[in-house]
């Protein structure tokens, strides 16, 4: 939690709801959110705390944890100096920011602004 966005929001909806301290002789901390997905996927977990966009489509139960339990996840793009002459990242940046984009970006299960 304290390196990790994904592990910060988990402990935060954890202590919200009172659990923390009660859980943590059996909370498994994954290296990054697509290790935790696995823990979870193959059964080595029971329960895993991850992110939409790895869940979305897993087949399993889900609850999608009402955003007022965590401070919300900031992510960002940009386009870099040295980056800005390559048409292909001017043309990734375009995209993501087309409608077109902001349609496959809340597809996996994140938000834009």
């Amino acid at each position: 939690p304290k390196t990790a966005p994904y592990g910060a929001a988990a402990e935060q909806v954890l202590r919200h709801l009172g659990l923390w301290e009660k859980l943590q002789p059996r909370i498994v901390r994954g290296e990054n959110i697509a290790q935790t997905y696995q823990f979870t996927a193959t059964g080595n977990a029971q329960l895993g705390m991850v992110a939409l966009s790895e869940a979305k489509n897993s087949g399993g139960s889900r609850w999608d944890i009402p955003q007022n339990l965590y401070t919300p996840i900031r992510q960002q793009v940009v386009l870099l100096v040295r980056g800005s002459d390559n048409p292909a990242a001017r043309a990734l940046l375009a995209y993501l920011n087309s409608d077109a984009g902001r349609r496959v970006i809340h597809s996996v299960g994140y938000g834009t602004e």
